[in-house]
C-alpha cells in the first residue's frame, strides 16, 4: 500500500508539476501568482492570477503573496487587493515588472491601478521589481480621467521598502485613511510636464513616514492633504517637480486640517518649488505646526512660499496657516524669487525664518523676499525680509 502511494506521488509530480509546486507553496503561506495562472509574457493579462493569489494570501494566517523576479505581468483591469484580511500579517514581495497597457488597450475604469484595502500589518518588498504605468499614451488626452497606479486605503501598521514606479496616468502613490504607516527607499521617475503625477499624496492620514527616497515626477513629489497629521517626509530628494506641498486645502470649500508636519534633511533639484502651503482662498480649516528644516537648494524656483490663494482673486485667507518654520535652507533659487509668504488678509501667524540663505542662480539679479500680511520673524535670514510683522 505504502509503495502504491508513492508510485501515485510521482505520477502525479510528472502529470502535473505546478500543481505540486502550487500545493508546496500553499502549505507554507507562499503564494506565487504564477501558480495561480499569470504568464508573466508581457502579452498575457495576469490580473486574475493576481486576484486569485490574493484570496488565498489575505484567508490565511502569516501569508506571502509573490510577484517573481524573472516575469512582466500584465494588468489590463483594476486589482482590488481588499481585506480585512485573517492573516495578520501579510507580505507582499514585487521583484517583478508589472505593466499596464496604452491609454486605448485599458479596459478597466479611472480607480487606482492597484487598490489595497482595510489590510493591516501589510509589508511590501519591492526590492529588484517595477511597477511601469505606461503614463505617456495617457497624457496628452486632457478629457481622460486617468488613474493612479497605487492607493492605500485604511491600512494601518503598513511597511513599504524598495518600491519603484514610473510613469504612472496620473498620481504613483495615493495614501489614505491609514494610520501608522512607514515608506522607505521609494523610487518615483516621471517626466517634469507629465500632467497632474504627484508622487506621493497623503489625505486624512496620521503618523505616516517616507524616508530615504527619490521623487522625479510633474507634480508636488508630495502633497499633504484632508485631515492629516505627524507626518514626517525626512532624506528626500526631489526634482523634477513641484516640491513638497501642505495642500492645496479649502478647495470647494471644504474643511482641511493639516497639522504636525516635519520635513527633514530633503534636496530640491530644478523643482518649480520648494517648501510650499496652497490653499484656496476662501476655504475653511487649517495648517499648523509645520516645520521645513535643513533643506538643499539647487535652481529650484519658489524655493519656500506660502500661497493663500493658490486660484482665484485674493480672498481673506479662510484656512489659518500658522506655527510654520522654515530653518537652515541653503542653495540657489530658480530666479530671483526666494521667499514669497503671500497671505490672505487675516494673515499668517506664528511664521519663522531662521538661518536661510538662498542666492539667486541667475546672473545680475538679487534673489528677493516678498511678504503680504504674515506676522513671525526673520532671523539670519539671507534675503532679509522688511514685510514681516512680529
Amino acid at each position: 500500500m505504502k509503495t502504491l502511494i508513492i508510485t501515485c506521488v510521482l505520477i502525479l509530480f510528472f502529470v502535473s508539476p505546478c500543481f505540486c509546486k502550487r500545493l508546496l507553496l500553499a502549505s507554507s503561506n507562499t503564494y506565487n501568482v504564477i501558480y495561480y495562472g499569470a504568464k508573466g509574457d508581457g502579452k498575457t493579462d495576469d490580473s486574475q492570477a493576481f486576484l486569485s493569489a490574493w484570496e488565498k494570501t489575505c484567508a490565511t494566517g502569516g501569508s506571502t503573496l509573490v510577484i517573481p523576479s524573472k516575469g512582466t505581468f500584465l494588468l489590463k483591469k483594476n486589482l482590488m487587493f481588499k481585506g480585512p484580511c485573517q492573516a495578520t500579517n501579510i507580505q507582499i514581495q514585487l521583484h517583478g515588472k508589472i505593466i499596464v497597457p496604452t491609454q486605448k488597450a485599458w479596459q478597466g475604469n479611472d480607480s487606482p491601478i492597484i487598490m489595497i484595502s482595510n489590510v493591516n500589518g501589510l509589508t511590501i518588498d519591492g526590492t529588484g521589481g517595477l511597477i511601469d504605468g505606461l503614463g505617456s499614451s495617457w497624457w496628452s488626452c486632457e478629457s481622460c480621467k486617468r488613474p493612479t497606479v497605487l492607493a492605500f486605503h485604511a491600512c494601518n501598521g503598513l511597511r513599504v521598502s524598495s518600491l519603484s514606479i514610473s510613469n504612472s496616468p496620473q498620481a504613483h502613490i495615493h495614501i489614505n485613511g491609514c494610520e501608522g504607516a512607514t515608506f522607505s527607499n521609494i523610487n518615483i521617475k516621471s517626466p517634469g510636464d507629465s500632467p497632474n503625477t504627484d508622487g506621493i499624496d497623503i489625505s486624512s492620514s496620521k503618523r505616516v513616514l517616507i524616508k530615504d527616497s527619490h521623487i522625479a515626477c510633474g507634480d508636488d513629489c508630495i502633497a499633504i492633504i484632508g485631515d492629516s497629521s505627524d507626518i514626517n517626509a525626512t532624506g528626500i530628494a526631489c526634482g523634477p517637480g513641484h516640491g513638497i506641498s501642505i495642500g492645496s486645502l479649502g478647495r470647494n470649500n471644504g474643511h482641511d486640517n493639516v497639522e504636525q508636519v516635519y520635513v527633514y534633511n530633503c534636496t530640491f533639484t530644478r523643482t518649480t518649488n520648494g517648501a510650499r502651503i496652497k490653499t484656496f482662498k476662501d476655504g475653511p480649516g487649517y495648517a499648523r505646526n509645520i516645520t521645513y528644516e535643513k533643506i538643499t537648494l539647487i535652481q529650484a524656483y519658489n524655493p519656500i512660499l506660502i500661497n493663500q490663494h493658490y486660484v482665484g482673486l485674493e480672498g481673506v485667507g479662510g484656512v489659518e496657516v500658522s506655527g510654520v518654520t522654515f530653518r537652515g535652507f541653503e542653495g540657489t533659487s530658480g530666479d530671483d524669487r526666494a521667499i514669497t509668504l503671500a497671505c490672505g488678509s487675516r494673515g499668517c501667524h506664528d511664521i519663522l525664518l531662521d538661518k536661510v540663505n538662498i542666492k539667486s542662480s541667475k546672473t545680475g539679479k538679487a534673489a528677493a523676499c516678498s511678504c503680504t500680511n504674515v506676522h513671525g520673524i526673520a532671523t539670519s535670514t539671507v534675503p532679509s525680509c522688511h514685510g514681516i510683522y512680529k
